[in-house]
């Protein structure tokens, strides 16, 4: 967890009407992402979820590159959520609420019954994750994990309001134009 740990040190930070906003490799895909910064996080991410499910799925844009990783090194079939809509048969529309915009999502390739792991790149205001369970509880799934890498500490989240947990790799706060780390599954491994 070191090039994930020291790479939010070195971030960008910007201000976004008031917000202080991490840019990230893994969160922004800018700066550049290094391959050895993806592999290690993949690979925690892989070490916290049951790859005996059905599909994994993870929502557009920035799941995608750590879905599609942890497909290719798991076999476990890739759904991506996406953001306009396809007309395909049994598709879902989702209403997602973060705490700088609102809009929709379309869930397809979901069915009953199937067990699914979501993974995501960060926890924030819990509006997209969030929506993503309460969709994928309405069709039916069985939700076995959530792994998103950062979780943003210290505000409200829409996520608290749902029965699931999630696991993140590092817990993490942006003040004064600094991130603070609060854990880190590093931590967890001395």
């Amino acid at each position: 967890m070191d090039r994930l740990l020291d790479s939010l040190h070195t971030a960008p930070i910007i201000d976004k009407d008031g917000y202080e906003y991490l840019v990230h490799p893994i969160t922004n895909g800018v700066p550049m992402l290094d391959p050895a910064l993806l592999r290690e996080v993949v690979v925690e991410m892989i070490r916290r979820i049951d790859t005996g499910v059905d599909k994994i799925v993870v929502p557009e844009a920035m799941g995608i590159h750590l879905g599609a990783a942890v497909s290719l090194q798991t076999d476990v079939p890739l759904v991506v959520i996406r953001k306009r809509p396809y007309g395909l048969e049994g598709e879902r529309r989702l209403f997602k609420e973060t705490g700088y915009s609102d809009s929709e999502m379309y869930v397809n390739d979901v069915d009953e019954d199937d067990r699914i792991v979501i993974l995501d790149d960060i926890l924030s205001t819990g509006g997209t994750l969030a929506a993503i369970c309460e969709t994928l509880d309405e069709i039916g799934c069985e939700i076995v994990d959530i792994v998103v890498v950062m979780r943003k500490v210290g505000g409200e989240s829409a996520f608290e309001d749902i029965e699931y947990e999630a696991t993140s790799l590092v817990d993490i706060s942006v003040s004064d134009g600094e991130v603070t780390i609060h854990r880190s599954v590093a931590d967890e491994s001395e």
